[in-house]
């Protein structure tokens, strides 16, 4: 997979405000606000910067947490994990292995098969629906 790298003006020309601060920015969106942490259409979910497949929504499931969660990434080599010892906490961050987006952060709290709780920020994400190709 080749890295895609951008400076923050080109980033900023192709994502909206909200994506360029949780995607290139390390932000997170407030819980129960983002598009996707409601959404069961049948697809795949992929990074908002680069387009890479990041979750298949065969392993989304209800975290009750408010954000879009997973027990497992799509493919583990367009996922990487890096230590996040910010607001105090020690917490492994989620990115897109192809474009360095943050996308969230992996808990061990989910459910079988995994145990894992990939908890993500819709701004993240884009959704290419496995019915007509669109979300």
């Amino acid at each position: 997979m080749a890295k895609i790298q951008r400076n923050d003006a080109e980033w900023k020309k192709q994502l909206t405000p909200e994506q360029f601060y949780v995607a290139r920015q390390k932000g997170t969106e407030p819980a129960f606000t983002g598009k996707y942490w409601d959404h069961h259409a049948d697809g795949m979910y992929r990074c908002a910067c680069c387009g890479a497949e990041l979750f298949d929504s065969q392993t989304k499931f209800e975290s009750g947490s408010g954000w879009p969660s997973f027990f497992a990434a799509a493919d583990t080599a367009n996922v990487r994990m890096e230590e996040d010892t910010s607001h105090g906490m020690r917490r492994v961050e989620v990115l897109c292995a192809q474009c360095d987006a943050h996308l969230g952060h992996l808990f061990p709290d989910g459910p079988r098969p995994t145990g894992q709780r990939f908890c993500m920020n819709s701004a993240s994400l884009d959704f290419t629906s496995r019915g007509d190709g669109n979300g």
